[in-house]
């Protein structure tokens, strides 16, 4: 078990505010610094990963595009997407990062359990799937042992946008939500469960909530 996390929890915002006040926080934080988790919603956006290629954006329309720095190919974000960007120390965790991708997924496949859902993880390709369909994506950046960015896990939104790339580089994967397995959703709800799914797979023994929003980058 390990000491406290601090959870912040954002509502609906722009990404690339929210992508470079997770660089500026890695970057500043201290040995001392505790870990935080952010719970937030996405503007409709496309993010490629460092691995991305152009060819699997099929045709992106009006939805801005925007190169991250994290893990993983080309995703879709958007209003009614559950995004949770882990901001963790992990050399200070005793974990590496396969050991912390399983434990998210494994936290994701809890939460999804308590909906009689029944999920599982994939070894060829990140992330949590029901049957043949992806229901969330993940996408890590390790920088000085310290994780950002995150998971993004799809709750009750509008999945075409889907259909305008190949979703984390796969051709023709199929994607669901949980609304459509379990019928309306409650976003706060949903929230919650997976925060504290979360908080128990990675063994924290203290949790607290912070207000105020976060910073940006100044550039």
């Amino acid at each position: 078990m390990t000491g406290c996390v601090s959870i912040r929890e954002l509502g609906l915002l722009d990404y690339e505010p929210a992508w470079q006040a997770m660089q500026r926080f890695t970057n500043e934080r201290g040995a001392e610094t505790p870990d935080e988790i952010w719970f937030l919603q996405h503007n409709p956006v496309f993010t490629q990963g460092q691995a991305g290629k152009a060819e699997h954006l099929l045709f992106p329309g009006d939805i801005p595009v925007v190169q991250a720095d994290r893990g993983g190919q080309v995703t879709y974000h958007g209003p009614g997407q559950l995004v949770v960007y882990l901001l963790l120390d992990v050399r200070r965790l005793g974990i590496g990062v396969r050991e912390l991708v399983s434990l998210i997924e494994q936290g994701l496949i809890d939460l999804l359990a308590d909906y009689g859902v029944q999920a599982s993880a994939r070894a060829d390709a990140p992330g949590v799937y029901v049957e043949a369909a992806k229901i969330a994506s993940l996408g890590l950046r390790i920088r000085h042992g310290r994780s950002f960015h995150g998971l993004a896990l799809n709750l009750d939104m509008d999945l075409a946008p889907f259909r305008q790339i190949n979703p984390c580089g796969h051709a023709g994967l199929a994607m669901t939500q949980l609304r459509d397995l379990v019928g309306p959703v409650d976003f706060n709800e949903v929230r919650d469960r997976l925060r504290q799914r979360l908080v128990e797979r990675i063994g924290y023994t203290e949790q607290k909530t912070l207000t105020g929003g976060i910073q940006a980058n100044e550039h």
